[in-house]
Parts: C-alpha cells; sequence; structure tokens
C-alpha cells in the first residue's frame, strides 16, 4: 500500500532531530500493509549494517531487530542448543507468505506488540531481552514480557529505537514444549502456549501469548499438577486479559489457554520422569 502521507525516507545512518509523524522502517510489512495517515518520514533502518543473529562469547543469541524472520530460521537450523527447534516453531506460526518472511522483522514482530506475534512468544518464553536506543543515545534493557504491555502497547518511548533481543544461554538450554490453536488452518495464532524446563533447578514455566493482550508467564518450581496449572492460569490472567477480535472469542481462548496448557504439562512432567528414571 502507498503511503501518500510520506514526504521524506532518511538514511538511519544519517542522525538528526526526531521529529512528531517519524517513524522506523525495518521491513515495513506491517507498515505498508494498511494507512499510516499520521506518518510523514521514515528512517530506514535496512543500511545499519546489524549482524542479524549471532552467539555471543558467554553463549548468548543475540538477535539484531532488523533480522528478518528467513534469517532468525536459518541460524536456528544450525544451532545446537536444546531450545532451538523452538525458534523454527515460532517462525512457522506466523500467517506468511514465503515473501514476508523475507522482509518482516524480529524487532518489527515485537514492536507492533500483537498478541499474536510468535517473535513476542519466542522471546518471552525464553527470557528475552530488549536493548532500546534513546535519541540522546542512552541505553536502557526491558524484559519482553514487560516491553509488551498490551495489545498494540509497547514500553517505547519517542524517538526510541528497538535495536536488540538477547535470549540468555541458560534460556537455550531449557526443554521447551510448544502448543498453538487457531480458528483456521491457516489463521492467525488465537493461543500460543510455550513451555519451558530449566534443566539445573527444574523449574518448569508456562508463557501465555496470543489468547491473552500481552504475554503471561506462570512459574512451577516443582513439577505441577494438573490442578495446579488450572488454578495458577485462572488465578493468574483476569477475564480482562483474553484478547477478543475475530480470530477467537475470548471464552474459547481461555478455554484453548487451559487445554493446551495441560498438553504441556503432560508433555514436560513426563519427559522430566522418563529423565530421572533414565538416571537410575
Amino acid at each position: 500500500m502507498d503511503l501518500n502521507t510520506v514526504v521524506e525516507l532518511r538514511d538511519a545512518r544519517r542522525r538528526g532531530p526526531w521529529r512528531q509523524g517519524d517513524a522506523w522502517l525495518g521491513g515495513g510489512t506491517y507498515l505498508f500493509s494498511e494507512p499510516q495517515p499520521h506518518i510523514r518520514r521514515l528512517i530506514d533502518l535496512s543500511r545499519m549494517g546489524w549482524e542479524p543473529v549471532r552467539l555471543t562469547p558467554d553463549g548468548d543469541l543475540e538477535i539484531a531487530a532488523t533480522c528478518t524472520i528467513a534469517q532468525l530460521s536459518r541460524f536456528a537450523k544450525a544451532l545446537d542448543r536444546p531450545a532451538a527447534p523452538l525458534v523454527e516453531q515460532c517462525c512457522r506460526a506466523f500467517l506468511a507468505s514465503w515473501k514476508i518472511w523475507h522482509m518482516a522483522t524480529v524487532g518489527g514482530n515485537l514492536c507492533n506488540g500483537l498478541p499474536a506475534g510468535p517473535m513476542i512468544s519466542l522471546a518471552a518464553a525464553l527470557d528475552g531481552v530488549c536493548t532500546l536506543l534513546a535519541q540522546d543515545g542512552a541505553v536502557r534493557e526491558l524484559p519482553v514480557e514487560d516491553f509488551v504491555v498490551g495489545a498494540g502497547v509497547k514500553d517505547l518511548r519517542p524517538g526510541e529505537l528497538l535495536r536488540s533481543i538477547r535470549l540468555p544461554a541458560r534460556a537455550l538450554a531449557r526443554r521447551t514444549a510448544f502448543r498453538q490453536a487457531s480458528l483456521y488452518g491457516l489463521g492467525r495464532s488465537a493461543a500460543l502456549i510455550i513451555g519451558t524446563r530449566d534443566p539445573l533447578d527444574g523449574e518448569l514455566v508456562l508463557t501465555v501469548t496470543a489468547s491473552t493482550v500481552r504475554p503471561i508467564r506462570l512459574r512451577f518450581p516443582l513439577p505441577p499438577n494438573a490442578a495446579a496449572v488450572h488454578e495458577a492460569i485462572a488465578r493468574g490472567i483476569g477475564p480482562q486479559e483474553y484478547f477478543d477480535d475475530i480470530h477467537g472469542h475470548p471464552a474459547w481462548r481461555r478455554h484453548m489457554t487451559f487445554r493446551l496448557a495441560e498438553e504441556i504439562r503432560r508433555e514436560i512432567v513426563q519427559e522430566h520422569r522418563s529423565g530421572e528414571e533414565d538416571g537410575r
């Protein structure tokens, strides 16, 4: 879609004051998908030269905001970490064509803040931390679960830029389980639940997204039973936090959240018990 209110395209490498009507341009798959009458100038990030994705010396996974879904998918296929399959599962959770895969960026998905954003699901489930750059050069770090605070609502200040997302090495060592539900075979995610189990302390964490307006994480220090998971969801997610749009009624999303969470609990707890038996 043509953005007929845009009057200027600026290279982000050229620093300049932030103005009302400015917007960062990454892949542009959202910006050009619908009218943006408030935008007057696009600040293009495509020539910043950031390495798309890399393992740091500490073993963390650093994903540039400009990394495309295709680049992340390719990297994850060669990543020798227990959580690596989750990266591909979340990439595949996109309702997107081949063209979108090669243009849409990880940072754009987070900054849209939509409940069905699978990069939000991935980063929140693996303790992702956002690095944010202000116009004056100040840097702040914010956990992904605190960055996305509502449907399309982010803790992103005027002119602030999402530079990268860091997934800690310890999170990459976790065993994971993934469940997704949609009203349609190729529809947008209406519920996307991820379970992870820490190999060091055994903690199980359920990350609820898509069915809720923001990422919600439920922690279990010990392997829970079905009643414990049901109670945690009932107490931890209020009725107003279930998302409501044409892709799913809140009551149905709530039902699917309980159902998928129990499937994940069974998978992870069974794996945990099998591992204990094998270790005898």
